[in-house]
């Protein structure tokens, strides 16, 4: 089978991995807890970037009592914008029949999970088991340095699996991580590094690395279904809008997976599992 078969087989199973965990009862829990987060204003996830990069689900001080978990005492909070509004008069002009007109904006606090201790929230994603390939890690690593990125293994907080700093070039890794688990986010954080540093859209940035990770993975003989699936598809916001923005970008995802590939002397033509 033709290397351009094999790639778009692959994507294949990743759209029908997705396709198959948003119809589980899994995905209806996890739903379910999403629900209780806001969906910010551009604006206002400027602002929680700009004081916290690091931020993944931001709510308020007691919508995270209500989800069984506590901000930390002396923790710093996050600032942002809430609307203000009253109910609307009868002379009031609303083409959308809305009962609300708003009138300002006041200044709110809220936190993120890293900030926060308590019961764990329901997770589409597991972390991988068991070992790698021999030598795979550090052919990853080779890449990194090849780029001019380096990696270091780290003792990493709020139960991150890795991350990459543009500005340092560096790439970091948990330490504590089984081996198949670190050649996944290796490969992740490798393909932001490739292809992410002036990206303004977060949640197409983690599709697009995820998809890179899950293509590298298949041909090193890593399954990474157990994570990539529900990554994918939390980040995106639900299986469609995953399936839609993985088609978009797969040209980038596939060339930015070759890439990886060539440089760790893997042929997908031979390689890569049907």
């Amino acid at each position: 089978m033709a290397n351009s078969d094999r790639k778009d087989e692959i994507i294949s199973r990743l759209t029908a991995g997705i396709e198959e965990l948003t119809t589980s009862e899994r995905w209806q829990q996890w739903l379910a807890v999403q629900s209780r987060f806001h969906h910010y204003s551009f604006r206002n996830t400027l602002l929680i970037q700009l004081q916290c990069p690091e931020a993944t689900r931001v709510a308020g001080f007691r919508a995270w009592q209500q989800l069984d978990r506590q901000v930390r005492k002396g923790e710093k909070a996050i600032w942002i914008l809430a609307p203000v509004t009253r109910k609307r008069g009868d002379d009031d002009v609303d083409d959308d029949g809305n009962a609300r007109i708003l009138v300002a904006f006041k200044p709110a606090c809220v936190f993120d999970i890293l900030q926060t201790d308590g019961e764990p929230l329901p997770e589409v994603c597991s972390r991988l088991d068991g070992a790698a390939p021999g030598g795979v890690y550090d052919q990853l690593v080779e890449v990194a340095h090849s780029i001019g990125y380096s990696v270091e293994e780290d003792y990493l907080p709020g139960g991150r699996n890795g991350d990459c700093n543009f500005a340092e070039r560096h790439i970091r890794v948990e330490v504590t991580n089984a081996p198949a688990q670190q050649v996944k986010t290796l490969a992740h954080e490798l393909a932001h590094a490739m292809l992410h540093e002036n990206a303004q859209d977060r949640p197409l940035a983690e599709l697009e690395a995820e998809s890179v990770a899950f293509v590298v993975c298949t041909a090193l003989g890593v399954s990474s279904d157990d994570y990539s699936f529900g990554y994918v598809t939390g980040w995106a916001g639900g299986g469609d809008a995953a399936i839609a923005g993985i088609k978009e970008s797969a040209s980038r995802i596939q060339r930015t997976a070759d890439q990886i590939l060539a440089a760790v002397e893997i042929n997908p033509a031979e390689d890569i599992a049907a």
